[in-house]
């Protein structure tokens, strides 16, 4: 037995064992084996620490290798005693122990270390990561005291494992992720919003797009401070931010390493005698946190080693979340880009999300939520290449549909349904609803849609209908709708999702997207900006604000000019600036090199050629003169304009310029559906040009003329006339409730001039000038969006916020790879 060579395995985890058993399976005599194990203990399922933790396994269910099997293979066993040294020139190893052993094969699985982040506090007791049973023990002690609350930093699925564990065990526990999206490596938008939506449910706290700033306590945890300014309290913190490859001991030897240890497809390194394998590895670039490429790497060394070389190639990687009871499947590439297609199903009744995405008629990746029994076939129609074009039009609805029925006409298939068959589950519509309601003389899927409620609410069954009205009309049937849709990603109009918004209380994005059955994942560059708007109207003080569906300038408070600097328009009040504010501006301009100051055409003073680091501080300068933005850049209030009125012009007949400031005072910062404009002028000879503002108030003797829906520009058009009022608070009134009415009714781009044409003077004169009661109703509802609008975007840039947005180039670090995915 001497003859043997000796095979030293450095880790005594998944990895290293795998290698061993596919050793011995193929050539059981081949080699003496030693394995070191930096733990005392056998080898145990790291993946099913999470439910080793939740309470719903013992570490004896986790065990894979109890120590018969190293006594039954011949296998020493070294636990508790890791590694410290390799002697390359002697194939010799030490232990922490002291202990040395000589080699002929040496093979690393060192696996990875957790990543903690630098911050104030990281190295406080009761922070803890989640790598092994020792950190298990710890958590379960925590637990054990009685409670508590626990924070996770860490929205990944490591993190999202252990949040749930924790939670199960009497804590409350929050999430903290950096990400917009929980595991965004895994999940698009819509899948991570289902999840956080289903963990919030749970009773778990998730903040996305949350930074850690401190981890404070007087000797042990006590809490965790965000860079917001946030705190929350607690007793442990896990550390669940990412990994990476545990290469320390192959660089103190002298082989090569990058992110990992760098092996060939035979899992060599750039010492022949010494091979690698698992999460510490580097192959072809890539390296792996997920347990289905380790397995391959193990079988191409354990062919290598027995004389049978095949060679690993790389894998192709699919996730599960291991939280019971939510269903979350992902694989292959779902960044989408030039050339791909995406299929999207959603059933928002049953909180179901399926996305497939298609590249020259190959399945390139997968994320499916709430459903995901197909996702090992989807999985293997990935890894293999195939080719999916024959069934295209069944791929989303899974395997069974596709292999039996994916080449059936779909005019037979809804021939074939009985007629009490359900359609529409939202409303509760049979097959036969449907086509009586179609008999009776509903030719449009509008028509039914307003007849007996058919695919009129989440929209999921709308291609059931629109099957039924082809089989049921025949050539009459055209397919157009009579209306336009919001975008090409929905069957529902403007006014159809903006009513469902109201509703059905829904308050972000994503939650919308699953609602009404959008039939892509994210959304497009229409509908995004319209929801994100449309939510913010109808929920001023609940809505979950998505900076990244803003247009560029809007994100920047400052608009883009073509050179890519910026200009800065601070607010003047009715067009009325003092010296202060002057020098305030003259000295704005010195100091950050604005190479032109313009007079507006709305009365105020524009500064140009400022550069996106400088805007933060020349914002703060100007606030500090008691400026505020002017929202130069926004879908929003721009300008009210006035003229100086009876305070000073001979043929002024009321104040204008003092009802021009308080009218502006009260409506800056309210976002609309696109620009809006306001002027005042003190008599009919109009020097202020309110006949072609949005909002046009004409000073006479006795009161106030109110002008409605003109604009400027390429297609001028004049006001409306929509009253006449006494007083200046009527005026104000006014103008409050037909700023509410546009925001509630108008579609989202829209300015108050179609919108105008579009709905009628008569209906908007029904609204505010006939229905005192609504228009009342309106100016409170406008005045209460306000109450959460008029915050100074400038003076919370000034202090701090999205600082990332206005950094140089140079100022920004690179951005770190942790777990070994890119």
């Amino acid at each position: 037995m001497t003859d043997k060579l000796h095979l030293i395995v450095v880790g005594n985890g998944m990895a290293g064992c795998r290698a061993v058993e596919e050793i011995l399976a193929r050539d059981p005599d081949k080699f003496r084996i030693t394995i070191f194990g930096a733990e005392p203990r056998v080898n145990y399922n790291r993946i099913m620490l999470s439910p080793l933790l939740a309470g719903e396994k013992s570490f004896e269910d986790i065990v894979i290798n109890g120590e018969d099997w190293y006594a039954d293979n011949g296998i020493t066993l070294v636990a508790g005693d890791p590694i410290v040294s390799i002697d390359r020139a002697h194939q010799t190893i030490t232990s922490a122990s002291g202990r040395t052993e000589s080699y002929d094969r040496l093979l690393l699985a060192t696996g990875s270390d957790p990543f903690i982040i630098p911050v104030p506090g990281k190295d406080l007791p009761g922070v803890i990561t989640f790598r092994d049973m020792d950190d298990v023990g710890k958590m379960l002690e925590a637990a054990n005291r009685g409670g508590g609350d626990a924070v996770v930093i860490g929205g990944g699925l490591l993190g999202l494992e252990a949040a749930h564990g924790l939670s199960l065990r009497g804590m409350k526990v929050t999430v903290i992720h950096l990400m917009p999206t929980l595991m965004e490596r895994q999940l698009d938008e819509a899948a991570g919003w289902l999840l956080k939506s289903e963990l919030e449910r749970r009773g778990q706290s998730i903040l996305t797009q949350a930074d850690t700033a401190e981890i404070y306590g007087n000797g042990k945890v006590e809490g965790v401070r965000l860079k917001d300014g946030r705190e929350i309290p607690c007793s442990i913190v896990v550390m669940a931010v990412g990994i990476r490859p545990a290469t320390g001991l192959a660089r103190d030897a002298g082989l090569d390493v990058e992110r990992g240890i760098l092996v060939d497809d035979h899992m060599m390194t750039s010492d022949p005698a010494v091979l690698a394998v698992g999460e510490c590895v580097q192959h072809r670039g890539a390296v792996y946190g997920l347990v289905a490429p380790l397995w391959e790497m193990c079988r191409a060394l354990a062919d290598s080693q027995t004389g049978n070389p095949s060679g690993y190639t790389g894998s192709v990687t699919s996730t599960k979340l291991k939280v019971s009871g939510i269903d979350v499947f992902s694989a292959g590439d779902f960044s989408g880009g030039e050339g791909c297609e995406d299929i999207v199903l959603r059933d928002a009744t049953r909180g179901v999300y399926k996305r497939v995405i298609v590249k020259n008629d190959r399945l390139i990746g997968a994320v499916l939520y709430g459903d995901t029994t197909d996702g090992n076939w989807y999985f293997d129609l990935l890894r293999k290449e195939e080719d999916v074009s024959e069934i295209r039009d069944a791929l989303i609805f899974g395997q069974a549909f596709a292999s039996g029925g994916g080449a059936m006409d779909p005019l037979a298939t809804v021939a074939a349904l009985a007629d009490d068959a359900e359609i529409c589950g939202c409303n509760g519509v049979s097959k036969g609803k449907v086509m009586g309601c179609i008999g009776g003389g509903a030719t449009t899927l509008d028509a039914v849609r307003a007849t007996c409620k058919a695919s009129a609410s989440c929209g999921s069954c709308t291609g059931l209908v629109e099957n039924l009205l082809a089989l049921a009309l025949g050539d009459d049937y055209s397919g157009e709708r009579t209306v336009k849709t919001m975008c090409k990603c929905t069957s529902f109009t403007h006014e159809e999702v903006r009513a469902a918004i109201v509703e059905r209380g829904l308050k972000a994005i994503p939650e919308v997207m699953q609602e009404l059955s959008w039939s892509t994942p994210d959304g497009c560059s229409s509908c995004r900006p319209a929801l994100n708007y449309y939510l913010l109207c109808a929920w001023p003080a609940e809505h979950e604000e998505d900076p990244q569906s803003r247009f560029v300038n809007e994100r920047m408070h400052a608009n883009i000019q073509k050179d890519g600097t910026y200009s800065v328009v601070p607010r003047m009040w009715g067009g009325v600036t003092t010296p202060n504010e002057l020098r305030a501006i003259a000295d704005a301009a010195d100091k950050y090199g604005a190479r032109m100051v313009k007079v507006t055409g709305g009365q105020r003073l524009d500064l140009f050629g400022i550069k996106k680091e400088d805007l933060p501080d020349i914002w703060a300068d100007l606030n500090a003169a008691g400026m505020v933005s002017g929202h130069a850049y926004g879908k929003a209030l721009r300008t009210v304009k006035t003229c100086v009125g009876s305070e000073w012009c001979r043929f002024g007949t009321q104040d204008s310029t003092g009802l021009g400031i308080k009218a502006e005072q009260m409506t800056w910062g309210s976002w609309m559906p696109h620009k809006f404009k306001i002027a005042v002028s003190g008599c009919p000879r109009n020097c202020a040009e309110a006949t072609i503002k949005d909002f046009g108030v004409i000073c006479v003797d006795s009161g106030y003329e109110l002008h409605i829906g003109g604009n400027g520009g390429i297609h001028l058009r004049g006001t409306d006339l929509l009253c006449k009022v006494a007083t200046e608070q009527e005026a104000l009134d006014h103008c409050a409730a037909f700023i509410q009415l546009y925001r509630e009714e108008a579609r989202y781009l829209d300015r108050t001039a179609p919108w105008v044409e579009r709905v009628g003077l008569d209906y908007i004169k029904q609204r505010i000038v006939e229905d005192a009661v609504g228009r009342e109703a309106l100016r409170a509802r406008f005045l209460y969006a306000q109450s959460f609008l008029q915050k100074d975007p400038w003076a919370e840039r000034a202090a701090g916020a999205e600082r990332h947005l206005h950094q140089h180039l140079a100022e920004i670090r690179p951005f770190a790879v942790v777990g070994g995915r890119a």
